[in-house]
């Protein structure tokens, strides 16, 4: 059977956390896409493989290559390019169980349009995570959404965190917001990305629904996440790109908040790498065919179940219920 294929667009990060346990020794470990690589691969249905659009340095080529060994979903033909640069490290500091600073050093590149396009043929779905924040200029988000037919989701993720000299992310607004929502379907972001986008959820909402944007997740933490969507839209299938843009005045809105479950709020654990798991998930149910609320109950409680993982090693087998090899 020939299955289809999404290509996972992001960054392979090191990670070295501190305040994450008790010990006083930092974590160290993978981080970045590895997370939304281990939620695809419980999540997607049997029919789906997984091909990353992905480079990692030359420096720890080798151990990524281990990381996508360790998946079953990956498709047989894909690989991780590496590059010569060394590859992207974050040292994450826990300020409480949600806040956090980054520090990022390491400096692969983005991709040009020239080097994306070979790889998007034999696609039939694109997840983009802007993990860095330089994996796509908008420029090429733009060429991206030109010439590629299929769905695209984006975690908008970095894109609205600077760089300062010593390496400590902070957050900036980002220009020309709604020309970066014209070249997705599904948009993802936190209330932190959210506060460098629009004055709140409706607004935002009004600027991505008008730009051709299906459906918008604003993720809450352990609250849940808030979802809007145009009318018409209750399952990938109807997307309607170049439909004429959706205003909120016409009515043609929809929108609630979906909590957790009973016992889906932990409050210890391991926050790091949820909104990519709850994305990879979400993803994943809507490929499969699901309607928006049943692919956000389904991400909601991978989300929550991740808390209770360590590291991205052994995540996939643990978000399918296996025993973890970690």
């Amino acid at each position: 059977m020939t299955k289809r294929r999404v290509g996972v667009l992001g960054t392979f990060v090191w990670d070295v956390i501190h305040g994450r346990d008790v010990r006083t020794v930092p974590v160290q470990e993978w981080g970045g896409i590895t997370y939304a690589l281990a939620g695809f691969d419980a999540a997607l249905p049997d029919d789906w493989e997984i091909v990353p659009i992905i480079k990692v340095g030359d420096d720890l080529a080798r151990e990524a290559r281990g990381f996508l060994a360790s998946l079953k979903r990956i498709a047989p033909d894909a690989a991780a390019v590496a590059v010569p640069y060394p590859n992207n490290r974050v040292e994450l500091r826990y300020l409480d169980d949600e806040r956090r600073s980054e520090v990022l050093s390491g400096g692969v590149p983005g991709w040009t349009w020239q080097g994306l396009q070979p790889l998007l043929g034999n696609l039939d779905a694109l997840y983009v995570n802007l993990i860095s924040g330089f994996e796509l200029d908008l420029e090429t988000a733009m060429l991206l959404r030109q010439h590629f037919g299929g769905p695209i989701y984006c975690d908008l993720h970095s894109l609205v965190l600077a760089v300062q000299p010593s390496g400590l992310r902070t957050l900036q607004p980002i220009p020309r917001v709604a020309d970066w929502c014209r070249c997705f379907d599904v948009l993802q972001v936190n209330e932190d990305e959210l506060s460098m986008l629009a004055s709140d959820g409706m607004a935002l909402a009004a600027t991505a629904l008008a730009a051709g944007v299906q459906a918008l997740v604003v993720t809450l933490g352990p609250r849940g996440a808030v979802y809007f969507a145009p009318s018409h839209f209750e399952r990938l299938r109807d997307r309607a790109r170049g439909a004429p843009p959706i205003r909120l005045s016409s009515g043609a809105l929809r929108t609630a908040l979906l909590a957790p479950a009973p016992g889906q709020v932990h409050v210890k654990g391991d926050p790091t790498g949820c909104g990519d798991v709850f994305g990879a998930t979400y993803y994943s149910r809507l490929l499969a065919g699901d309607i928006i609320t049943d692919a956000l109950r389904a991400a909601i409680a991978a989300a929550a179940r991740n808390v209770e993982h360590r590291g991205a090693t052994g995540l996939a087998h643990f978000l399918r219920g296996e025993l973890s090899p970690s």
